[in-house]
């Protein structure tokens, strides 16, 4: 089995300190900080998001596994940025204003980030302006929302209407989520995406990225 096959695997198991290891050891055989990202550490994390797709794994084993993904990326971020690897895109992410629930964004943030994006997490209880400075200031193409309470999907709306105002709209794409939100929710406020969960929220920020 290649290095970048163990890494993987073993990232699948949640095996931390392994992951951590094995991507030591591929550096120090040579290969490219790019080639252990994208055959090893996302390899594996595309494995995970399938199979929590499919139900065949749930939220913990996701955590674990994110947090082996990490490990690995505390090795590997310094020689990627000196390597000029380039994130596939990047996503501002938080919670809505009002709502202070965070496991769902931050799952949603653990897969985008083990799907090769940068991700700027702005927290919870975020006004429409915190997530517009954020995009601005990062140059990120995707704001990501979530709202776990019907009372503040409202305020999606009004991050939308403040990217419109702002001339923004389109330049910067809209991705929703969360319990109460659907897609006809989406369509109606205008947002450019949305998914019913983190998995998917990978699938749709891709999609939005080459739209």
């Amino acid at each position: 089995m290649s290095i970048t096959s163990e890494i993987a695997e073993n990232l699948i198991k949640g095996q931390a300190p392994k992951v951590k290891e094995l991507v030591q050891a591929a550096l120090e055989q040579g290969l490219s900080p790019a080639t252990i990202l994208n055959e090893g550490l996302i390899a594996g994390m595309n494995v995970v998001g399938e199979r929590f797709k499919k139900n065949e794994v749930y939220v913990p084993e996701v955590l674990i596994a994110a947090r082996a993904m990490k490990m690995g990326m505390e090795v590997l971020k310094p020689r990627l940025a000196a390597a000029g690897v380039q994130p596939i895109g990047k996503v501002v992410l938080g919670t809505v204003k009002g709502d202070l629930h965070d496991i769902g964004k931050n799952l949603v943030a653990m897969m985008l980030e083990g799907a090769g994006f940068q991700v700027i997490d702005c927290g919870i209880d975020c006004p429409a302006e915190k997530f517009i400075k954020a995009a601005q200031d990062s140059g990120a193409t995707i704001i990501g929302m979530s709202a776990l309470l019907t009372t503040t999907m409202p305020a999606m709306k009004q991050v939308i209407d403040a990217l419109a105002a702002a001339g923004l709209k389109g330049k910067i794409k809209t991705l929703i989520g969360g319990a109460p939100v659907t897609q006809s929710y989406a369509d109606e406020i205008g947002a450019d995406g949305y998914a019913p969960d983190a998995a998917s929220a990978v699938d749709a920020a891709k999609s939005l990225l080459r739209n």
